[in-house]
């Protein structure tokens, strides 16, 4: 299995000699560095100059930078800008408020605003379950950050946090038809977080956590889902263990093993760790072995963490001790969601046949594809790059479409095992394979098939104040 790396691509404006050959230079240039040209553009002719625009793929932002030197420095060539493709993407942000109705003469103004609007809002004051038939909250999503554990920058902050809410945002409305609005809220102290999205809740109908640092991130959905009748939703920690739920189901079937008989190491056991452990136990498996810096957590040590004297308590039955060496013997599964460098080629040699590893931290995993790959039956990755990636698109848009839909007070585990068998179903018996145990998060059935099974969980377990009808077209 061969692996392709990705990289940025970067537009250069260049300032060109009008010789006939010039631009032939500026391809070979670009080429002897290992450049790309993707695409040409003419923005201005002059009788002395062309000016254009070329897109060049670039292995990173040293190379970009490399290749702009080694431009700049040809008689005849004049680098005047280079723009990153990713940053333009993101001038002035990317989203925006567009109205469902437009407002053209008087009596547009006094039904949306005054006085009419008045009639709608004495309705809601009589019943404020009104609100989810007359106002945004109906379909409507905050996506809450504080800006301590963004992606793999860890804590930069709420200004800096923005530009992946926003993301997230996007997604939410492309893939469900769900509307989001980034909030990033600018303090620290887990109760200022939760008192501070109880008195928006109002106006939203579900609450997305996103990017809160570990141990404060399970305080804080704890409590939201305490004294909010609302879902609450930390998808860091159970849409990363919805989808690996997913993706294991399947990988399970393909190597003729069944969940209950696996034994699953996993490797940093942080928020999306515990979370993917109680998805594990909820799903049946039984020898989970957690492993952290400090060694495998057992019940022979008392922890600082609480989470982890949690953990000690309900994993490890064999009540092993010792480092991630002595954990990886027989293992049926390795789960990483940790950093690079955590698995090596000797680790897989000592699980048990046909190893499956799910190596998923980002950007870079605990192993490297091209060396994991020989060595094991299944590899997954949280990268796009790579064949079977855990995306937690699979599940975030479809979860909170099926619970704004059913009307949910909650989201509970039945539900989220539900969304993870959805997503393992889009993927047929005869269609699974070593580098297809996931479906891609294009594909048009997940969404809808993830939220029909969510709202159903949510009417089995009595959490759901909507009857939802599925949609059988997939």
């Amino acid at each position: 299995m061969e692996f392709q790396r990705s990289g940025i691509s970067l537009i250069y404006r260049l300032e060109i000699a009008n010789k006939g050959n010039t631009f032939a230079k500026v391809a070979s240039l670009v080429g002897n560095a290992g450049g790309d040209i993707a695409a040409v553009d003419v923005i201005r002719v002059t009788q002395d100059v062309v000016v254009r625009d070329v897109t060049i793929n670039v292995a990173n932002r040293e190379h970009g930078r490399q290749i702009a030197e080694l431009l700049d420095a040809e008689p005849g060539i004049h680098v005047v800008a280079v723009s990153d493709r990713t940053f333009l993407v993101h001038l002035g942000g990317k989203l925006e408020v567009v109205p469902k109705i437009q407002v053209k003469n008087r009596e547009d103004l006094s039904r949306v605003y005054t006085p009419h609007v008045a009639r709608v809002c004495e309705a809601i004051h009589e019943d404020p379950s009104k609100a989810f038939q007359l106002t945004i909250k109906r379909n409507t999503v905050a996506v809450v950050s504080d800006g301590t554990a963004v992606l793999g920058l860890g804590d930069i902050g709420p200004y800096a946090a923005m530009p992946v809410m926003e993301g997230k945002a996007m997604l939410f409305k492309q893939f469900a038809g769900v509307d989001a609005f980034p909030i990033c809220l600018d303090t620290k102290d887990p109760d200022e977080i939760v008192e501070t999205v109880k008195r928006i809740a109002p106006a939203f109908g579900g609450i997305n956590l996103e990017d809160i640092s570990s141990p404060r991130c399970f305080y804080i959905e704890e409590r939201l889902k305490q004294e909010l009748d609302i879902p609450v939703f930390h998808d860091d920690q159970h849409g990363t263990a919805v989808v690996m739920l997913a993706g294991l189901m399947n990988a399970a079937k393909l190597v003729g093993k069944k969940l209950q008989d696996l034994k699953v190491v996993i490797v940093g056991i942080g928020a999306a760790g515990v979370a993917c452990t109680k998805m594990l136990l909820s799903a049946g498996v039984k020898n989970i072995i957690g492993v952290t810096l400090e060694g495998i957590l057992h019940r022979g040590k008392q922890y600082d963490n609480e989470i982890w004297n949690w953990y000690k308590e309900h994993t490890n039955p064999d009540n092993i001790t010792g480092t991630l060496d002595d954990a990886i013997v027989g293992a049926d599964v390795f789960i990483g969601v940790s950093g690079p460098g955590v698995l090596t080629v000797d680790h897989i040699k000592k699980m048990a046949p046909d190893p499956i590893v799910f190596a998923m931290a980002n950007p870079t995993p605990e192993i490297e594809p091209e060396l994991a790959a020989p060595h094991v039956r299944v590899l997954a990755t949280g990268r796009s790059d790579y064949p079977n990636q855990i995306n937690n698109l699979l599940c975030f848009p479809g979860m909170f479409k099926g619970a704004l839909a059913a009307r949910a007070s909650t989201i509970n585990e039945e539900m989220k095992l539900a969304a993870a068998q959805a997503i393992a179903s889009i993927i047929r018996e005869n269609e699974l394979r070593e580098d297809y145990i996931i479906p891609s998060v294009f594909n048009q059935a997940v969404v809808q098939r993830v939220a029909d099974a969510v709202a159903d969980a949510a009417r089995r377990t009595g959490v759901a104040r909507r009857e939802v009808m599925p949609k059988d077209n997939y």
